[in-house]
């Protein structure tokens, strides 16, 4: 059984720093590549960052130079560095494996990011 946990949200200053992570277990977790979205209040859900199963990475305009994935496959978890946070960053953060071949999607049931001084 797929599962997608995620950790590490909560409530920081405009400038602030915080790291999400995202443990998966039940499939191979190597092989999957593994996003980050996120949706705020009344907005669609968008994609933040991404990472390849050989690491290529990819970033959302509105988050570069800030916001760093990374995924250690040892552990089975994915990381979500976010620096210089805005309060336009707020929302609830998603991690998503990615099937390879069939592109099946799996999620995880999010954390929340709050950004307010």
């Amino acid at each position: 059984q797929v599962q997608l946990v995620e950790s590490g949200g909560g409530l920081v200053q405009p400038g602030g720093s915080l790291r999400l992570s995202c443990a998966a277990s039940g499939f191979t977790f190597s092989v999957y590549a593994m996003s980050w979205y996120r949706q705020a209040p009344g907005k669609e859900r968008e994609l933040v960052a991404s990472i390849s199963s050989d690491g290529r990475t990819n970033y959302a305009d509105s988050v570069k130079g800030r916001f760093t994935i990374s995924r250690d496959n040892a552990k089975n978890t994915v990381y979500l560095q976010m620096n210089s946070l805005k309060p336009e960053d707020t929302a609830v953060y998603y991690c998503r494996a990615q099937r390879p071949i069939t592109r099946a999607n799996y999620w995880g049931q999010g954390t929340q990011v709050t950004v307010s001084s």
